[in-house]
């Protein structure tokens, strides 16, 4: 018995290691992640910078930016073609517009794949809004 399931949990550890680092497709853009440029800007009706790392393959042209502030949205911002960095570590930069109080920002993107405009996945990150009277 232990023979025998020794190989089957090696090859089960083999096949989640592979699907973890799985490849985007052509012509696929996939977010990563995303981080506050200036946490210490984000202040209510104050616009900060957030910067959206993700893959791609190729170079996608990315048309919107579309966030989520815990369910309440979506508000969408053009990318700007000159905020988009490709290669190995791509990313783009977005200004966005602060509401009050803690919140889970959430991120997706429309970009043109083969000619149609698609929808990547979305990512989320934690947030803190301050009042601009508040010192903290």
């Amino acid at each position: 018995m232990k023979k025998i399931l020794v190989p089957i949990l090696m090859s089960l550890a083999i096949l989640l290691a592979i699907s973890s680092c799985t490849m985007v497709r052509k012509g696929e853009l996939r977010l990563l992640d995303m981080e506050i440029l200036d946490s210490r800007r984000v202040r209510t009706n104050v616009q900060f910078w957030v910067r959206v790392n993700f893959e791609a393959d190729g170079n996608p042209e990315i048309r919107k930016a579309c966030f989520y502030w815990t369910g309440d949205g979506p508000y969408c911002v053009n990318v700007d073609a000159k905020n988009v960095e490709y290669g190995s570590f791509a990313y783009f930069d977005v200004p966005l517009d602060a509401r009050y109080g803690s919140a889970i920002l959430q991120c997706y993107v429309e970009y043109l794949r083969d000619e149609k405009i698609e929808r990547s996945n979305a990512v989320a990150s934690s947030i803190n809004v301050g009042n601009p009277g508040t010192i903290r």
